[in-house]
Formats: structure tokens, C-alpha cells, sequence
């Protein structure tokens, strides 16, 4: 997977985040440094020996970062330019054929929530394959895998994608998952107490119903010793939903794209953004129509985990 890599805390949540992930999936870290490309955006041409100098720093932030990459898990170096850094992540991810993008919060994110930033906030909205974001100061948190999975299943089209992508994550790193449903009752309204409470039941029937609907759809064709479980949130808000579950240091959570995206591409609902605001967690949004049979591909079928590499 391509880690949008900078020498800040970001960069750092982000570097921790990717191999996080390696360590649980047994994948790839290709750590990618984006420099603005001066020759594409300016009318007057950079000294080159200005850009080798961008240059040398750049690598040598780089190979700093390469040292922080623990035994076991292989990484891999790349200076690209690009006019944005999100542009650089997208055009590196497809060159390097990465199954995800690893980005750390914005630099306005509070300590422990994911913020998306104006990199992320492009991402979210355009990539073809899932991006995970780190919380702001997740590399303190000394998380070196993952113990659980977490998927946040909604009632629309969409669910099914960020199922399969969460089963596929749960079984590669042989971990248990959980299918959550959360349930905002600020669509119940006013009137009646008694027709209030009525609305808020059938909003819980129905939670529950299309998330035991889609267990039963993850449990179709996955190892039998996957755990998968369904718990439903309720609250006033989602943000209140969110914080009404318990979760754990190292748990990873995923969310779906909107149905307005394109196929094969991320686009924040706005249900997921909410999400995205609350979530104490690392966070992975899938893109609408994603296959999960590409979801962590360096995985081989059953979890088995590319020699040399520790789960």
C-alpha cells in the first residue's frame, strides 16, 4: 500500500498507520514523497539546482522514515512530482498497483480523531482504491496491529461493498468483525411520546434487520472460525451513536462510499463524513463497487502471509 509520507506528525501517523497495517495483512509499504512540480505550475523554470537540492532532502526524509519500518514488514522508497499531493498518491498508487493509500490527519485535527484536511478531502472524494487515515497522533499510540475490525453498515446501496472489503480484512488477519449499525433518532421527529417511541423501535427493527442481513451475507463463503457480530448504536446524532460504542486501542474501522460515486470510486456521503469526524480509530473508506478479491492482494487466500513477513 502507498503511505503519503511528509517529515510532520501527519507523515509520522500516517508511517505508523501503514505499518500497522502490514504487520496484521502481511502487505507491501511503498512510503511515497510528493514534490510540487515546479516545471508544470510556474511560468518561470526552477534552478535545477534547486530541485536537486528539494531532492536530496526529500530522499533523505525518506530513508529516515524507511528506518522506522520494523523487521518483518518490506518497504520500498519513491520521490514523484506531481502539481498536488493528492494527485502524486493517486498517479503513485496506480503505478505501484497499491491496494490502498495510508494518509495521516489534517493538520487541524484534534488529537485522537481523524480530520481529512484539503489532501484527504480530495482523496475521499475521487480515488479508485480504499484510503485509510490515520488520527491525529495515532503514531504515539504505539499500535503495532490490529485485534478487530469494525464496519459501519448503512440501509443503502453501498453496504454490500464495505462488507465484503471489512470480511476480507477480518479473515486475512484472522481477526473477528464486527457489523455495526448506527441509528440517528433525529430523524424520529416530534408529536406524541407514544408515536415517537414507536418510530424510534421501528428504526431499531430495521437497523437490525439489514445488519443481520448483511452478517448473513458476510458469513456466505468465509472461514468458519471468522467471528462476525452485529451491534446496533443508537443516539440522538451520529456522532452520538458513535461514541455510545466501545472501541478498542487497536481496532480498525471501515465505511462505505455514497451511492453517488462513480463505480470503482471513493465518494464521502454524508452519513460517512460524520462518521469520519468520530471515529476515535483509524478509518478506511472503501469505494462504491470495490471487489473485495482485490483487498489486501499481497494476502494470499486462507491469510496466509508472504514469507518473511509477521502477521
Amino acid at each position: 500500500m502507498v503511505v503519503g509520507y511528509l517529515d510532520t506528525p501527519a507523515g509520522h501517523d500516517a508511517l505508523a498507520l501503514g505499518t500497522a497495517l502490514a504487520h496484521t495483512l502481511g502487505v507491501r509499504l511503498d512510503l511515497v514523497m510528493v514534490l510540487h512540480d515546479q516545471g508544470r505550475a510556474s511560468l518561470v523554470p526552477t534552478a535545477p539546482s534547486y530541485e536537486r537540492h528539494l531532492d536530496d532532502l526529500a530522499e533523505g526524509w525518506l530513508q529516515e522514515a524507511a528506518a522506522e519500518v520494523p523487521t518483518g514488514v518490506t518497504s520500498t522508497t519513491h520521490l514523484v512530482r506531481a502539481e498536488t499531493f493528492a494527485e502524486g498518491l493517486v498517479a503513485a498508487a496506480a503505478d505501484l498497483e497499491a491496494d490502498a493509500i495510508v494518509i495521516g490527519a489534517g493538520k487541524e485535527g484534534t488529537l485522537g480523531r481523524l480530520h481529512l484536511g484539503s489532501v484527504g478531502g480530495v482523496l475521499v472524494h475521487s480515488a479508485p482504491v480504499p484510503v485509510a487515515i490515520a488520527p491525529a497522533g495515532f503514531a504515539e499510540r504505539g499500535v503495532r496491529s490490529f485485534g478487530s475490525v469494525t464496519a459501519a453498515v448503512g440501509t443503502r446501496a453501498g453496504a454490500r461493498a464495505v462488507v465484503d472489503a471489512a470480511v476480507a480484512t477480518a479473515a486475512a488477519a484472522r481477526v473477528p468483525l464486527r457489523l455495526v449499525s448506527l441509528v440517528p433518532l433525529d430523524s424520529v421527529g416530534d408529536g406524541e411520546r407514544r408515536d415517537r417511541d414507536d418510530r424510534e423501535r421501528a428504526l431499531h427493527d430495521e437497523a437490525r434487520e439489514h445488519a443481520e442481513r448483511m452478517r448473513d451475507i458476510a458469513l456466505d463463503g468465509v472461514p468458519a472460525d471468522l467471528d462476525v457480530t452485529v451491534e446496533i448504536a443508537p443516539g440522538p446524532r451520529i456522532a452520538d451513536a458513535i461514541d455510545a460504542l466501545t472501541w478498542r486501542d487497536d481496532e480498525l474501522a471501515l465505511v462505505g462510499s455514497s451511492r453517488l460515486a462513480q463505480p470503482r470510486r471513493l465518494f464521502l456521503g454524508s452519513v460517512a463524513a460524520k462518521i469520519v469526524r468520530g471515529v476515535p480509530v483509524p478509518l478506511v473508506v472503501v469505494p462504491r463497487d470495490h471487489d473485495a478479491r482485490t483487498t489486501w492482494t499481497g494476502v494470499a487466500p486462507g491469510g496466509a502471509h508472504p514469507e518473511g513477513t509477521t502477521p
